[in-house]
């Protein structure tokens, strides 16, 4: 028998819908892993865009809490495909046999707040400055060589007094993490204002956290490396 998924509201159908349609391009055949509780009112939509090695994690507000957990890992391109945003709704695609970062998550608890993260506008500002120094690259030198090797160097920069990758913040902007929370303006109108994030840690990851989703990446160290990975099924 099917799943279908039942969302709280078409925004959050449509939202979801522009987190696969992103994930999708950056690469067509991308997985996506779906988790959720019995009797949870959310879901949690876990994948893994190519380049910027980060987990990205959305959550969707369930129409009603679950009968029964969910813990798949489906295309992206099928489930974007069956999401119906006028109707608030999607249905699971069949199981696919995902890539190996599936069975690595970050931890489901355990996590603290760490300081020195920049305000929202001086993390826009050191991405800006980021893209400014690929784009006056002479065009002798835009080779993709010389890309990468200025990407490697710019990316892995640490965001303020934390150790949090420059990348992990680059991610976080071109999945639509990073765009402005509307507001109600005084007169009655709506306005942009700076998403707020918040970085926290637990187990060896750090995760940048907006009001649209969240990118975690493992520290390197004693605490990170592939091997002291855990698989936690749900």
């Amino acid at each position: 028998m099917t799943d279908q998924l039942h969302f709280a509201d078409s925004g959050e159908a449509a939202d979801l819908a522009a987190f696969l349609g992103r994930l999708v391009h950056y690469d067509r055949a991308a997985a996506v892993r779906l988790q959720a509780r019995a009797g949870g009112d959310a879901l949690a939509v876990f994948g893994r865009p190519p380049s910027f090695e980060v987990l990205a994690v959305r959550a969707v507000r369930l129409a009603a809490p679950r009968a029964t957990p969910l813990d798949v890992t489906v295309s992206a391109g099928e489930l974007l495909e069956s999401v119906d945003e006028t109707g608030a709704g999607a249905r699971v695609p069949g199981a696919v046999t995902g890539p190996p970062w599936t069975g690595v998550l970050p931890p489901q608890g355990g996590w603290r707040p760490v300081p020195g993260l920049p305000a929202p506008e001086a993390v826009r500002a050191a991405l800006a400055e980021a893209w400014a120094r690929d784009e006056a690259l002479p065009p002798q030198h835009r080779t993709r060589s010389e890309r990468d090797r200025i990407g490697r160097e710019i990316w892995s920069r640490t965001l303020g007094d934390t150790e949090l990758p420059l990348r992990a913040a680059h991610a976080a902007q071109s999945l639509g993490f990073l765009r402005p929370v509307r507001v109600t303006a005084p007169a009655g109108g709506a306005a942009g204002a700076p998403a707020p994030v918040a970085l926290f840690a637990s187990g060896g990851w750090l995760r940048l956290s907006t009001p649209y989703g969240s990118v975690a990446t493992r520290q390197p160290g004693p605490g990170g490396g592939l091997g002291a990975l855990q698989v936690r099924p749900l």
